[in-house]
């Protein structure tokens, strides 16, 4: 497991080194542990070098692995939520990073008022309109704002994408520069009108583009194979 520790070493570094040379703080930019298909003692190890943040795209898998894990960790729910799991998470994780629809809102509002809870959420942007991926189109977000503004219990933070795969991380960063407008128009739009929207987070960038994505300015990063390896599908 000694790798792992060398791997968050390495991203910290690397995080570190762009953040000094664009001018902006290391501190404010939280590295998600991306979780999926790995098991318990390594999601230990990993919190025991420094990760204070886990992500899981799988309802199931958070379930499996909840009561294990210290309480004290922030859990991300990063992957598509289907309205009928909602339940199941609603009193378990920090931030759902996946809303990409009204029905979806509608089930998280009921669920956590239910439990007399305010979640917090990412709204996701589908911003290369690519048909395998979940999300919102760019030119739909005010409208699907202007939906949100309306729930009690839903906390917007800010917005999430996820950029098309390259091998050269440079010919996506025309992605994250549009995520970070739409991000900067939102701010303008809504947050001094409506106490549930909040332009906090942008979480944009995965292992193999994480650092160009934070200097177009994500302060949340995804991070799973640059942490773990590659993953074993047949876990």
């Amino acid at each position: 497991m000694l790798n792992i520790k060398e791997n968050i070493y390495n991203i910290k570094e690397n995080i570190k080194e762009v953040c000094y040379k664009i001018n902006r703080n290391p501190e404010d930019i939280k590295i998600i542990a991306v979780t999926k298909t790995v098991d318990v003692d390594r999601i230990k190890f990993a919190i025991d070098c420094g990760v204070s943040s886990i992500g899981e795209n799988k309802v199931q898998e958070i379930l499996e692995k909840y009561d294990k894990i210290d309480k004290s960790i922030e859990w991300h729910m990063i992957g598509h939520l289907q309205t009928n799991k909602v339940k199941y998470i609603i009193d378990k994780v920090d931030m759902i990073h996946s809303l990409d629809s009204i029905k979806l809102a509608k089930e998280i509002e009921k669920r956590a008022a239910k439990i007399s809870r305010e979640i917090d959420v990412l709204i996701q942007i589908n911003v290369a309109n690519e048909e395998s991926k979940f999300g919102i189109h760019p030119d739909d977000v005010y409208e699907f704002i202007d939906e949100m503004v309306r729930f009690k219990y839903i906390k917007v933070k800010g917005l999430m994408t996820i950029a098309p795969y390259a091998e050269n991380p440079e010919e996506v960063r025309k992605y994250f520069k549009e995520m970070k407008s739409i991000f900067e128009q939102v701010n303008m739009k809504y947050c001094e009108n409506y106490e549930n929207i909040e332009m906090k987070y942008l979480s944009m960038g995965m292992t193999n583009d994480y650092l160009v994505a934070i200097e177009e300015g994500a302060n949340i990063v995804r991070i799973g194979t640059g942490i773990f390896g590659k993953r074993n599908y047949n876990k």
